[in-house]
C-alpha cells in the first residue's frame, strides 16, 4: 500500500544547510544502521525555530526496511557523505515501518 506520507517528523539542520531547505527536499536518511534511503520532505512551515522545523517524510521503497521506526527515534540526514542534520519521528502513518517496542 502506498502512503502519501510515511511519518511526521521534527527536522533539525546543522550549519548553513537550514538556510537552503525547500519543499520537496530529498536528503538521504539513515533509516537503520548501515541503511540510507531517500525521503521527500514536506514542511508545514519552513521557518526555523529552536524546536526545529515540523513536517512529513515520504520514503522511497519503505517495504525494503519494515519495522525500523518508532516515535522518538532520531534519524540522521545526509547529502552525500556529509551529515546535514537529523529528524525525530513524531508520528508514523505507514504501519509497515513501525517497530513495536
Amino acid at each position: 500500500m502506498q502512503f502519501e506520507y510515511d511519518v511526521e517528523a521534527m527536522f533539525h539542520f546543522t550549519g548553513d544547510r537550514k538556510n537552503n531547505i525547500y519543499e520537496g527536499y530529498r536528503p538521504a536518511h539513515m533509516i537503520q544502521e548501515g541503511y540510507l534511503t531517500t525521503g521527500v520532505h514536506h514542511y508545514y512551515n519552513i521557518e526555523d525555530s529552536a524546536d526545529g522545523i515540523k513536517g512529513m517524510i515520504t520514503f522511497i521503497s519503505p517495504e525494503d526496511y519494515p519495522n525500523c521506526l518508532w516515535v522518538g527515534k532520531e534519524i540522521e540526514m545526509y547529502e552525500g557523505i556529509k551529515m546535514i542534520g537529523y529528524a525525530i519521528i513524531m508520528q508514523i502513518f505507514n504501519p509497515a515501518l513501525e517497530k513495536i517496542i
